[in-house]
């Protein structure tokens, strides 16, 4: 099975914090809370019928980019996408202190 990004731009109101998030097409999660949605299967193809909040449980660092490992609250799914320039950086250094 290939895994093919689909680029989908929407805007949406964060179902954690409540902040209204302008997408750009990568967007997948609340820059200001980094809490995300169970909507995809693979990055934005929608095709995820949880629809589960997706808490951010952990942070990597690869390469010098953060990445932010998520956990669905409805079905256990873990993901893990790279962090977007405009996230919330305490919000990542929250994170990293719980772990």
């Amino acid at each position: 099975m290939t895994k093919r990004f689909k680029r989908t731009v929407e805007n949406f109101k964060c179902e954690n914090c409540g902040v209204e998030v302008f997408g750009n097409g990568y967007t997948d999660h609340c820059p200001e809370c980094l809490w995300g949605k169970h909507v995809d299967i693979y990055p934005g193809d929608r095709a995820a019928r949880c629809g589960g909040a997706m808490k951010p449980i952990g942070i990597e660092v690869i390469g010098g980019r953060y990445r932010i490992r998520y956990l669905c609250q409805k079905c256990d799914h873990e993901f893990v996408i790279h962090s977007a320039k405009n996230d919330n950086f305490e919000e990542i250094l929250k994170i990293t202190k719980r772990m």
